[in-house]
């Protein structure tokens, strides 16, 4: 079992700017230069690709796609997690030109407004992917302004020359790349935020943004090139990306990867055959692991990493009675690359989402009618370059004075440990009062743990809003919630009489949940009184 080294649990040692100084093609040469025969990468089909190899192949194949565009352009990526999107990844870093994550699983016009953002004119992405996830009419749809290029297609006009060409770029891999001269301030991929409130919007990270994040996690959970981390969250996911490929590769460990968090019963399988020491996830996806593993499957598993969503008292249960594994909760945002903040295994505080990484400033900043709790802006080195945006294509807009509004209603404890009170959207006011609706769905998942809840806010003409629960459970009633929220001192106000019993919440790609479906939903029924 791999264990983390006394350097990399320094957390007090002082960050150390010259290490992100440097691209992420760069941090995989090094590490391919001292041991070039490591395994950098593998998928579920068990075929690794050693560090030599992910260089040899990023500089063969992105010689061909750098040919498609200028330095510096944005080429948009639909690829799902298997060794062909890291090798597609690092083959676009060598040459300095700019992936652009789509999520295959959002819909056409914000698949549109994503590449219109970052006026990108070719799309990269594979046959046997589009067809095996039906992703057809969005592809046909995309291909009406991008011009649509097949790896298959690119791999196969790949010759002889092209390949002797590669072994002897790989000799000076760092020759190659300096010709085209990528800087660490650079933006080197650009992401799109989830969208669950609103049309998702495109983030610049640059290399540094991302390698300053690596190191920074890295002081707080402390990895060994040992470590096999398990990752089945889409890399168009920044917690996939950044979590699950880029801090193995840049840190010198493998990256297993696996396309679909849904296949509950297949992850645990592949993490005892692979014998995989960390797993990074979110709370939904978690508990339906824990769930379908049989006894033995998590027995190499030392640290499961959670974010993106609060983490339930029933999941960290499960993991701890039947794994004797302690969930290590963290909290990100996809403009800080995305990581800020994340408990450590030696000071792991349930229901907080730990202290900020090294080197992150935090500002609080009051809002009126919200007592228990301030808004919170971040600065750092991992904070992006800016944002992209439709009506201004391809224009970078930073953050003011580097300072980014997290839009998260926070408090912090003695210790500087950060609790998730709420979103600023996620607030609703009824009768006067504001109230969390972050807060009520707690209470409703503690109610009833076993069924999946959301809560959702929808104009009221009497009280200006009303909330309503949306939930699998069909005998939910108001009634059975009351016990609860009196224990826990929820105003009687905050508890909603409006039920809908749906068969499953519909979730985004990433695995959070799809608010603004949630909220069509509730405008669309008329919710009996319960």
């Amino acid at each position: 079992m791999a264990t983390p080294t006394d350097a990399d649990r320094d957390v007090d040692r002082p960050l150390d700017p010259a290490r992100w100084r440097r691209t992420l093609f760069e941090a995989l040469t090094e590490n391919a230069l001292r041991d070039g025969r490591a395994i950098a990468v593998e998928d579920q089909e068990r075929q690794p690709i050693s560090r030599h190899r992910l260089v040899l192949a990023s500089l063969i194949l992105g010689r061909k796609l750098a040919a498609l565009g200028r330095r510096g352009e944005k080429m948009a990526v639909l690829l799902p997690n298997v060794n062909g999107v890291a090798v597609t990844l690092f083959a676009l870093f060598a040459y300095g030109r700019v992936p652009a994550m789509l999520n295959f699983t959002a819909g056409i016009a914000d698949l549109e407004a994503a590449t219109a953002s970052v006026e990108a004119k070719t799309l990269i992405t594979s046959r046997r992917f589009v067809e095996s996830a039906k992703l057809e009419d969005k592809v046909a749809a995309l291909g009406r302004t991008l011009s649509v290029v097949y790896l298959e297609d690119v791999r196969a006009g790949i010759g002889f020359f092209d390949r002797i060409r590669g072994v002897l770029a790989a000799r000076n891999p760092d020759r190659v790349h300096r010709r085209h001269r990528p800087d660490p301030d650079d933006v080197a991929i650009v992401l799109f935020t989830s969208g669950t409130e609103r049309q998702p919007k495109a983030v610049a990270l640059t290399h540094a943004n991302i390698i300053a994040n690596v190191e920074q996690c890295l002081r707080v959970l402390g990895c060994s090139e040992a470590d096999i981390l398990l990752n089945p969250l889409p890399v168009f996911h920044a917690f996939g990306l950044t979590g699950g490929l880029l801090l193995p590769v840049v840190r010198g460990f493998r990256a297993l990867l696996y396309p679909s968090p849904l296949h509950y019963e297949e992850i645990p399988k592949l993490a005892r055959e692979a014998e995989a020491t960390i797993i990074i996830g979110i709370d939904t996806f978690a508990a339906g692991w824990a769930k379908a593993a049989k006894d033995g499957d998590f027995a190499s598993i030392r640290m499961v990493v959670l974010g993106a969503e609060r983490v339930r008292d029933a999941t960290r249960q499960a993991w701890r009675e039947r794994f004797g594994i302690e969930i290590q909760e963290g909290y990100g945002v996809t403009e800080a690359s995305p990581v800020l903040a994340v408990n450590r295994e030696t000071d792991n505080r349930p229901g907080k989402v730990g202290q900020l990484l090294p080197g992150v400033e935090m500002r609080l900043v009051p809002v009126e009618g919200i007592a228990a709790g301030e808004r919170m802006h971040v600065r750092g080195p991992n904070v992006m370059a800016g944002y992209y945006f439709p009506d201004a294509p391809n224009r970078l807009e930073p953050p003011p004075d580097g300072w980014h509004d997290t839009g998260d209603i926070v408090t912090l404890d003695a210790d500087g440990f950060i609790t998730i009170v709420s979103r600023a959207k996620r607030f609703a006011k009824i009768a006067g009062e504001m109230i969390s609706l972050t807060a009520v769905e707690a209470m409703v998942n503690e109610a009833w743990p076993d069924h999946a809840s959301a809560v959702v806010a929808i104009p009221d003409p009497r009280r200006g809003e009303a909330i309503v629960i949306i939930t699998t459970a069909a005998a939910m009633t108001r009634q059975s919630l009351l016990p609860t929220a009196r224990r826990i001192g929820l105003a009687d106000l905050a508890i909603p009489d409006r039920i809908i019993s749906i068969e499953a919440l519909p979730l985004l790609g990433s695995g959070k949940t799809d608010y603004p479906a949630l909220e069509r939903i509730a405008a669309a029924h008329t919710a009996q009184p319960r």
